[in-house]
C-alpha cells in the first residue's frame, strides 16, 4: 500500500472521486500544509491556520499508478483558479500536491508541466507531505452519506490517455 495526499478545494467532492478509481483502498479527509497541530474544520474555515482541505488516498500500485491518481487529481477541479474552487474561497480551497518522494515530485512536475503546454495557467503548488489532521468523522464518506453529488468536481478530461 502506498500513499498519495491532494488538496484540491473542498475534500468532500475530492475524496468523492478518488473513492470510485479502482485500486484506491482507502480515502480519508483531513487538512495539511499549515501551522497549527489538530485543527478543526470550523478554524480551518477561517482561513487563519494555514491548511487545505486534503484528501489522503491509500492505494495498491499493482493496481492504480500514482501518475493515475494524479492525473484524475488534475481532471476532477480547475488547476487554473487560486485559492478557490468554484464558491469555495479561500487559502483553505487551494489546489496543492503534498509529496512524498521525488518520484511523486517528479510526476506531478510533468503533469503540470504537460497542462502549461496545452495552454492552461496551472496554479497548483507541490510541498513535501507533512502532518496530516483527519477531519471530524462527519466530514468523511459525505456524498455517499447524504445522498449529494459534488458541485465544485466536474470531471474533465485534460489528459488524451487517461
Amino acid at each position: 500500500m502506498q500513499k498519495a495526499l491532494f488538496a484540491s478545494g473542498c475534500f468532500w467532492g475530492t475524496e468523492y472521486h478518488f473513492k470510485k478509481q479502482a485500486g484506491v483502498l482507502e480515502t480519508s479527509v483531513g487538512f495539511t500544509g499549515g501551522h497549527i497541530k489538530n485543527p478543526a474544520y470550523r478554524e480551518v474555515c477561517r482561513g487563519t491556520t494555514g491548511h487545505a482541505e486534503a484528501v489522503e488516498v491509500k492505494y495498491d500500485p499493482s493496481v492504480v499508478s500514482y501518475e493515475t491518481l494524479a492525473k484524475l487529481f488534475f481532471e476532477t477541479h480547475d488547476p487554473t483558479q487560486l485559492n478557490r474552487q468554484g464558491p469555495d474561497v479561500g487559502t483553505q480551497y487551494r489546489s496543492e500536491v503534498f509529496v512524498y518522494d521525488n518520484e511523486q515530485r517528479e510526476i506531478i512536475s510533468r503533469l503540470i508541466d504537460q497542462l502549461r503546454s496545452d495552454g492552461l495557467d496551472v496554479k497548483t503548488q507541490i510541498s513535501p507531505a507533512g502532518p496530516y489532521y483527519r477531519a471530524e468523522e462527519y466530514h468523511h464518506d459525505y456524498y455517499n452519506k447524504t445522498g449529494g453529488s459534488p458541485y465544485c468536481h466536474i470531471y474533465t478530461k485534460r489528459f488524451a490517455d487517461g
